[in-house]
């Protein structure tokens, strides 16, 4: 039998061991995913896909959405490259200080508003910023353009005034992130405003926002792992042509508010009417489309689409960071376009073997948004959004501004 003494030994040296292996078991289990039970978050994906799944955090996907911080942002702080100025006596300066990163706007030297950066949106082309007001999210007036290696009046806002006073509701946040659960609120009814449960925040696009919840998959697959087909779990070979286009139109469709469920919910296999009105993701003319947003009508309008059986995977990797691959993407056009199929560029003779590394500035050139316009410090002006152009075609001017370009650094074939 154990002597008191030494059953009092026992317990002095077991609870602080019981409590040093509570702490690791808590730090070591995900957080509960905010989505529900069946979610299995996307961490849980690394034991098996490790490799895609790194591959996937450098996507513009992955980062569409990411806390604001000096990483994530991509604008200076510098002293003389972090103001804006709307004119002499106006201007809005983006500083550093103890309590974080801040927009600041100066009226004749006197702070007029100042509000803290918290979530940064995109980072490709351009990069756009929001805070939180209480429950509330907000968008800052200044963004980050990447062409011109500055900041700018954030898209659509007034050039003379410097607003902290736009709302951000599922609009947004939908397309750019994977999750945010809504509040009740009263003022929600009458007002553009939403309340959001600041803990309940996925960011970005994670796996299961397009494979779908992943719990029941991640069991089975644990519980067999010599079953090597996916289970439980939306793949994208398993969907029709249809469903593989509209997963992607969900987002990629533009968005003119005519929403009639947020998307958060929707799955590949869901069918699209049921969250958003035809004309938001229906072929239509593209001379009316905006190539920001209406990438999938663009696309769909193309013969290259018509007369094929091509889907948004035939040309882009979603796991990877394929951006600005020029000559990758010429070759995926090539695997169409032959001369054995007679359907091969007809300029290829007065462009020799060039005609392998870019395709897409004569048929997807870069096209002015029509709804994106970006200011510049201090003058007044805007300069175009540019976006490569979805709808696949032969553009006259596109393909003569290459030739040109060819003849000036001497890349044309000699005769």
């Amino acid at each position: 039998m154990i002597s008191n003494r030494k059953l009092l030994l026992a317990l002095i040296f077991a609870i602080p061991l019981l409590a040093i292996i509570s702490q690791c078991d808590i730090f070591s289990s995900p957080p509960p995913d905010p989505r529900g039970p069946i979610y299995a978050g996307s961490s849980t994906c690394i034991k098996c896909h490790k490799d895609i799944y790194d591959d996937y955090l450098h996507t513009a996907h992955f980062s569409s959405t990411r806390l604001a911080d000096v990483h994530s942002i991509s604008g200076s702080f510098a002293p003389g490259h972090n103001v804006f100025y709307f004119s002499k006596n106006l201007k809005v300066v983006m500083e550093k200080r103890d309590s974080g990163l801040y927009q600041v706007a100066y009226l004749n030297g006197k702070v007029l508003n100042s509000h803290r950066f918290d979530i940064t949106f995109g980072g490709v082309k351009a990069q756009s910023y929001l805070y939180w007001k209480g429950n509330e999210l907000y968008q800052l007036p200044m963004s980050y353009f990447k062409s011109l290696h500055s900041w700018t009046n954030s898209p659509g806002y007034d050039s003379t005034y410097a607003d902290f006073s736009r709302p951000i509701g599922t609009g947004c946040l939908d397309c750019h992130s994977s999750y945010f659960q809504q509040l009740p609120s009263e003022s929600q009814s009458l007002t553009r405003k939403m309340d959001f449960d600041k803990k309940a925040v996925i960011l970005g696009i994670d796996c299961e926002r397009c494979h779908g919840p992943a719990t029941n998959h991640v069991n089975y697959q644990t519980d067999f792992p010599e079953e090597k087909k996916a289970r439980y779990i939306t793949t994208y070979a398993s969907l029709t042509r249809a469903q593989k286009v509209n997963m992607c139109a969900v987002c990629h469709s533009g968005n003119s508010g005519m929403v009639l469920r947020p998307t958060f919910d929707f799955k590949a296999t869901d069918h699209i009417e049921d969250f958003r009105l035809p004309e938001l993701y229906q072929v239509q003319d593209p001379k009316k489309l905006d190539v920001h947003g209406n990438q999938t009508q663009l696309l769909q309008s193309s013969q290259c689409y018509i007369q094929s059986k091509m889907d948004c995977a035939t040309c882009h990797n979603l796991h990877s960071n394929e951006r600005d691959q020029v000559a990758l993407f010429s070759q995926r056009c090539m695997n169409c376009h032959t001369e054995a199929n007679h359907n091969f560029c007809k300029m290829a003779p007065q462009i020799g073997a060039m005609i392998k590394n870019n395709c897409i500035d004569c048929h997807m050139p870069a096209t002015p948004s029509n709804k994106i316009a970006v200011g510049i410090s201090g003058s007044g002006r805007a300069v175009p959004y540019l976006v490569r152009n979805h709808h696949i075609a032969i553009y006259a001017d596109a393909s003569e501004k290459v030739m040109n370009d060819l003849k000036r650094t001497n890349r044309l074939p000699i005769d």
